[in-house]
């Protein structure tokens, strides 16, 4: 670890508690809103969080700076939004609309502030339509990754942030498949990547299975 590395580190580490009770706010929301969270059959499956690792940090200052990002320890909290983040994991696609009117009303009541337009990573065109309908701004991977992604501070001049991803269960399955093999370094073997696209389509269709079987319920 490099002394800028060790010094960005010590910021955040100096921070962790704020970091850790932001995080925990924004996942409560998700577990106990009564409009996503309520009843036999909730809208949120479940919810995850986590606190950024030393060594992820780490790679992801490396990477920044490898794509000519300059990162100190006064503009790290700029620089890198998700020291904390959330992942909001829900069955139907259709039901992302209800999660994302909840962020919005926190947004809208100055309880939180949205630092970017909210991204949807999809390789689906259809898919695409529908967040771009929803307000998102709709981004590609070469991987077929698939989530929506939103960067929430308690204010606009806080250095504390949280990333919170939302996406399908089966996006979620791909997700820790991926992560597991191309995360934080990737796996170059092409057969092992073109089976991941592969299972990117099946997941895919999985979700639309699941929308129709709920749609054709409700």
């Amino acid at each position: 670890m490099t002394d800028q590395e060790k010094a960005i580190s010590e910021a955040f580490a100096a921070k962790l508690h704020e970091f850790e009770l932001f995080m925990d706010g924004v996942s409560g929301l998700f577990r106990k809103h009564p409009r996503i969270s309520s009843g036999p059959f909730p809208i949120v499956h479940s919810v995850k969080s986590r606190i950024k690792s030393s060594d992820h940090l780490v790679d992801k200052i490396q990477r920044k700076i490898k794509d000519g990002r300059e990162i100190t320890p006064a503009n790290c909290f700029n620089e890198i939004t998700d020291f904390a983040g959330v992942r909001v994991l829900h069955l139907c696609q259709d039901d992302f609309e209800r999660i994302k009117e909840v962020i919005d009303a926190k947004v809208a009541d100055n309880d939180w502030h949205l630092v970017e337009q909210p991204i949807a990573y999809t390789w689906d065109p259809e898919y695409e339509k529908f967040f771009v309908d929803l307000g998102c701004k709709c981004e590609r991977k070469d991987s077929s990754y698939t989530s929506v992604h939103f960067v929430v501070r308690p204010r606009q001049d806080s250095p504390l942030a949280c990333e919170i991803q939302v996406r399908t269960l089966f996006e979620e399955i791909w997700g820790e498949i991926d992560h597991s093999i191309n995360y934080p370094h990737p796996n170059n073997i092409p057969s092992c990547q073109e089976q991941l696209r592969v299972l990117a389509k099946v997941v895919g269709a999985g979700s639309r299975l699941v929308t129709s079987i709920y749609n054709c319920a409700r």
